[in-house]
């Protein structure tokens, strides 16, 4: 790009420095570098290197550089630095090495690149890059792939083996289909072989399961960074026992007997998950036993054609110091300890080691200020003086004024713009303000003095050179910070949960005529030489039932609302037809309250609110934060809502931190300026005092009254609180439960908030369903209970989705691990070194203060405190005050942090006994970390060696599952199914809701509540076909039993032909060429879909007769039957049984005999549907 490296020749220094690099091992430190120029300086330092690598002090800054320097290089890649320290964690999110995988695959393809890392990953050790080239698989047409061989290889290169592939770094092999989900692509792989000749190569859409696009030839990267042939793993794990052997002998002769156990225990599990497992994932920290040589990161760069770029080398020198001082303690510690073997401790490089290897680069240094700590010895010093731009916020004005000076100074102005068309209208504009401008697309032009350009590209900030008469000004410059590109969102408009999970083997399940049993299989059964499948049901008393497998709409997972062993049914018998009308009838009544709740508040006019006035934009103007996306629609959908005549009953369900009080305090805003009253209503005192805060701060500026009433407060201040609210001189109370005590009365309440609503119990409820009758309500939630978000499935409530992370929120790394004090007091020390603060969970009130005390023991330095809720009420205040005051290091305490508060300065949490937590209380308390743009660290901690319960285990898989920011929404999903529903409405629904299971009882009640709203709902009836057909899913088509399952409930959910061909295609892409019997299923849905529209119930075909069953009250020109019969002479009508039945006559090859009898069963339905319908 000529236009921005031009003016750089002119500069004496550049030139001096570049002919510099030309020689190898040269270095030159470069000073008075501001911001993004200093990226200015590397693009045009670093003409003529194929690689470059860029070093920085600290991952965000790493993020900073890599967004800021794509306007340079499109493909830059960020290395993340390995956690060293945490490695021994049961399990880890893989977003780090996914993105560290996709670096050394950018570098092992050979391309030109440019990397972005950190200094401490240039201190662990790695294996060569040449070793982990070598274990790359390429596949192309000419290929012969051997199926078992391929299994092998892609398993030693860490990749996990599965049914049906949903995650980077899994694969599957089913008949001649084998698909890979490379870890360093977005798409997974399918290939189809043909005996062992690749067939064709495609790439697939992970959720639809079908192909993209079609590949000549694809290479497959390693999915791990240490990849190890039997060979090896067998020498080095040989290496690792003998060492093991010697250490522990040594500690048992200086009398360590414990931690001489630790390591012999460690040792063994090692073996245990190496060759029984194949489970290497923790084998990273014993890379010497394994490996001879190790590299540095910094050694995998050619040094011919590499120039290395070190960002604030004072910065990254006190960054290399600390990494190395905290892993050299944590080594000593746990070597003392037993935790580890000699050989694992010299995992990292020293800095004077990288320094010396650094030496044999070329390499630059970039500061801002000369600082005396240098990292190396520079050849060549030079000062660059260069300025940042300040910004114009959103003034054009100041804008116009300051290229009014360029222009007469003659500099050259260079403006950026994020997208082509703003660059070409910003030209334009200038141009009418009298100011020469002129927009291109071409990079190399160049700027003559006196010229203004504006160009499609970003960076972060602008900068100019006084001295070379050149500036650069960024869009953000004039119009403040850029927004984040969007990701396109989904719209959760409430929708029936379809099917919960896969059905198992011995899963409960609902037959909706039968009853409860417990599901076995599917099981071939041959009638009269036809085979099908069917599904076995057991029942009470040995009764068993099978279904057709086409008819598998009627069965429904057996779902409660606690995980108690349910009571089977009885085949043949009244019972479940009593317990299923109970249910009906209770949940009529529920309908009937719910209907009537919400009737009264759908015809019974709420206030309509006015539109914004000029106090409320700059009231919203006063945020100081960047609204997110969803945050800006939930803001709109409520501001609609209130304007609107109904009366608003709206949930937001947004991640813990991403700004849902905001939204509220908007709303309250609104409300208060046409004099109503507002109440918020948390379930904690220190939330409520939180809140206050917050409202006193963003309100100060305008005239209104907030009150906080809760027991921080005194009983006077409450009574003037009250009396006040009474005579609507309080604007905005804030409270506990206490604002629902019946002394509190409102002179005009126009809204009522509700915050963190999980927490509320049922009797709360009802005092608040009795408040928000004539009510505009907003909830507020993070993960909703189960059933309040099944309502909003529903479709009674309107439902909000905050599911994007504000600006620079990080993830938050979790890692589910034994409890083991080593990891505690690392984990601890870590957080206080960078000052933060740690948060320790622990749930039990009685022996609070001894674990206090432990931690204290092993961490002498910090200071321990801890909280819980059986506390004086002011004990608890002060100790929460100094914790957010950051006198407190280490806040001990039970679950009582989980509801709202706010410490940004808290980054690293424990919760010891994690498997004891519900998944939304895990959520929640996760969601306490992170708060800030550092990366927050979560350890759940489960008792050594105990095993998990199933449950338990399921939950802490789910919370590792959904690192990602923003996923309260799907946890509460995930959690109705753990957990089951919870009752909707009161206590009683619970009985019904555990007799009939809570699928069909959702069913139940939707029917209800909409036949209440009026509409008219018939009573669904099922069509069940039973003709004489090979019909059923092959094992060698499919052989994976819930797979299989799933394709059959699909076929039978099969509503017209598109979808019909649709699902045909599918198959085809997944499982290769369609066989009859199944292509004879397809046939027998779409005759059971034509039945249904006719009112039949049971079309049965056999023995030479085909017959079709009616509904007595079907909805039918009954008068044309004989008009029906007269077409076909060989039907005939039965009046008593209400039945067509028609003779057919058989060959006797069964094969043959299906096939007339499909198109016979598909004419005779279309002439029916012709003139009777």
């Amino acid at each position: 790009m000529r236009a921005l490296t031009a003016p750089l020749h002119e500069l004496l220094e550049f030139e001096e420095v570049r002919s510099l690099l030309k020689k190898p091992g040269k270095a030159a430190a470069l000073t008075g570098c501001v911001e993004s120029q200093k990226l200015h300086m590397v693009y045009g330092l670093s003409d003529g290197f194929k690689e470059r690598l860029i070093v920085t002090f600290s991952d965000l800054r790493v993020k900073e550089i890599q967004e800021d320097y794509r306007f340079y290089d499109r493909n830059v890649t960020c290395y993340p630095a390995k956690d060293l320290i945490f490695y021994q964690a049961d399990i880890h999110g893989n977003e780090l090495t996914k993105e560290r995988l996709k670096c050394l695959r950018r570098m092992a393809e050979g391309k030109p690149f440019t990397v972005v890392t950190t200094f401490s990953s240039l201190m662990s050790q790695q294996i060569p890059l040449s070793v982990w080239k070598e274990n790359v698989i390429s596949i192309n047409g000419q290929t012969t792939v051997d199926e078992s061989e391929l299994s092998r290889k892609l398993v030693k290169l860490g990749y996990e083996k599965t049914y049906q592939v949903e995650a980077p770094g899994q694969f599957s092999i089913r008949g001649g289909i084998v698909d890979i989900f490379d870890l360093t692509e977005e798409n997974p792989y399918r290939i189809e072989l043909w005996g062992d000749e690749v067939e064709s190569i495609r790439s697939f859409d992970i959720l639809s399961q079908r192909s993209i696009e079609k590949l000549s030839s694809i290479s497959i990267y390693p999915a791990c960074e240490m990849t190890l042939s039997e060979e090896q793993l067998k020498k080095g794990m040989e290496k690792i026992e003998k060492e093991g052997k010697s250490f522990a002998q040594k500690l048992r002769e200086d009398f360590h007997t414990e931690e001489a156990h630790r390591v012999e225990t460690q040792i063994k599990e090692l073996k245990e998950e190496v060759f029984e497992f194949k489970n290497l994932v923790n084998l990273d920290s014993y890379v010497h036993y394994f490996y001879e040589e190790t590299v540095s990161f910094l050694e995998l760069f050619d040094k011919d054609r590499t120039c290395v770029f070190i960002d604030e080398p004072a910065r990254v020198k006190e960054h290399a110091d600390a990494v190395e001082l905290e892993f050299r303690e944590s080594m000593m510690h746990r070597l003392e300890k037993g935790y580890i073997l000699p050989g694992q401790t010299d995992l990292l490089y020293s800095l004077s080691e990288i320094t010396a290897k650094l030496s044999n680069y070329r390499t630059v240094t970039l500061s801002a200020l000369d600082l005396k700590t240098s990292l190396i010895k520079a050849d060549r010093k030079a000062d660059i003086s260069a300025k940042s731009i300040s910004s114009y916020n959103n003034s054009f004005e100041a804008l116009l004024q300051d290229l009014k000076r360029y222009k007469k100074n003659g500099f050259r102005v260079l403006l950026l713009s994020g997208s082509r068309t703003r660059a070409a209208r910003l030209a334009r504009d200038l141009s009418e303000n009298d100011l020469a401008a002129f927009y291109t697309e071409n990079p190399d032009r160049e700027i003559k003095p006196g010229e203004i350009m504006t160009f499609y590209g970003r960076v972060l900030k602008g900068f100019e050179y006084p001295l070379l008469k050149f500036a650069v000004i960024s869009e953000s410059d004039i119009f403040g910070a850029e927004k984040k590109k969007k990701k396109k969102k989904k719209q959760y408009e409430g929708r029936k949960i379809n099917d919960f999970s896969e059905l198992q083997i011995g899963d409960y399940v609902v037959h909706e005529n039968h009853g409860l049993g417990i599901y076995k299989g599917i099981e071939k059964v041959e009638v009269d030489k036809v085979v099908k499948d069917y599904i076995k049901i057991e029942y009470r008393d040995g009764g068993n039932l099978y279904v057709l497998a086409t008819g598998l709409d009627v069965i429904q997972k057996y779902a409660s609302a606690d995980a108690r062993k349910p009571k089977l049914n009885k085949l043949g018998t009244q019972e479940w037809t009593k317990t299923k009308n109970k249910a009906k009838e209770a949940a009529c009544e529920v309908a009937r309250d719910l209907v009537e709740l919400y009737a009264v508040r759908q015809q019974s006019e709420g206030y309509a609110f006015g539109k914004d006035t000029v106090w409320q934009r700059e009231f919203e103007e006063m945020f100081p934060y960047e609204e997110t996306e969803d945050q800006l629609a939930a803001i709109e959908a409520t501001k609609a809502d209130m304007e609107s005549n109904k009366i608003m009953d709206r949930l937001i369900c947004g991640d813990v931190g991403y700004g849902k009080t905001e939204i509220a305090i908007r709303a309250a805003f609104k409300a208060v300026q046409e004099g109503k009253q507002v109440v918020y209503l948390v379930p904690t005192t220190i939330l409520a005092q939180q809140h206050y805060n917050t409202f006193v701060q963003r309100m100060k500026d305008f005239p209104v009254r907030v009150d906080l009433l809760s027991r921080f407060r005194s009983s006077s201040q409450q009574k003037k609180t009250v009396e006040d609210l009474k005579k609507g001189l309080v604007d905005i109370v804030i409270g506990t439960h206490r604002v629902l005590s019946s002394d509190v009365t409102f002179k005009d309440l126009g809204l009522l908030i509700v915050d963190e609503e999980q927490r509320f119990g049922v009797a709360h409820k009802e005092k608040i369903k009795k408040m928000k009758e004539q009510v505009d309500v907003l909830t507020l939630t993070a993960t909703p209970i189960p059933r309040t978000l099944h309502m909003s499935l529903i479709g009674i409530r309107d439902m909000s989705v905050l599911e994007e992370a504000p600006g620079d929120r990080l993830p938050i790394q979790t890692y589910v691990l034994e409890y083991n004090e080593e990891m505690v007091r690392e984990a601890i020390v870590r957080e206080l070194s960078r000052n933060g603060q740690v948060y320790y969970v622990y749930n039990r009130v009685n022996n609070i203060a001894d674990v206090s005390s432990r931690i204290q023991s092993l961490v002498p330095e910090a200071n321990v405190a801890f909280a819980h809720g059986q506390m004086q009420e002011r004990e608890l205040e002060k100790i929460m005050y100094n914790f957010i005051n950051g006198e407190i290091d280490v806040l001990v305490s039970t679950t009582i942090i989980e509801t709202g508060l706010d410490i940004s300065n808290v980054n690293t949490m424990i919760i010891h006994d994690s498997d004891n937590m519900g998944l939304s209380q895990l959520y929640q308390l996760r969601g306490r970390v992170g708060r800030s743009n550092r990366t927050a660290y979560a350890f759940l901690m489960y008792k050594r060696d105990k095993v998990l319960k199933e449950v338990a285990e399921k939950r802490l898989a789910a919370i590792k599952e959904f690192t990602e920011l923003g996923s309260g929404f799907k946890i509460a999903m995930r959690d109705l199914e753990i957990r089951g529903a919870g009752n909707l409405l009161g206590v009683r629904q619970h009985g019904h809701m555990q007799a009939v299971g809570y699928d069909l009882y959702c069913k139940m009640l939707n029917e209800a509540v909409k036949s209440l709203k009026g509409i008219s709902t018939k009573e669904d009836f099922n069509t069940t076909v039973d003709l004489d057909v090979d019909a059923f899913i092959p094992p060698t088509y499919i052989v994976n039993e819930v797979q299989k399952l799933d394709i059959y409930k699909r076929i039978a959910g099969l509503e017209n032909q598109t979808e019909c061909e649709d699902m045909k295609e599918e198959l085809l892409d997944r499982f290769g060429e369609t066989p009859l019997p199944v292509i004879n299923l397809f046939r027998i849905s779409m005759i059971r879909v034509k039945a249904h529209q006719l009112y039949i119930t049971d079309v049965k075909g056999k023995n030479g007769e085909l017959c079709f069953i009616l509904k007595k009250d079907a909805d039918i020109h009954a008068e044309r039957i004989p008009e029906l019969l007269k077409k076909r002479e060989k039907l005939t009508f039965n009046y008593k049984q209400v039945q067509f039945v028609h003779r057919y006559q058989r060959c006797g090859v069964a094969e043959k005999d299906g096939q007339k009898l499909l198109s016979l069963a598909e004419e005779l339905l279309k002439e029916m549907q012709e003139v009777l319908l």
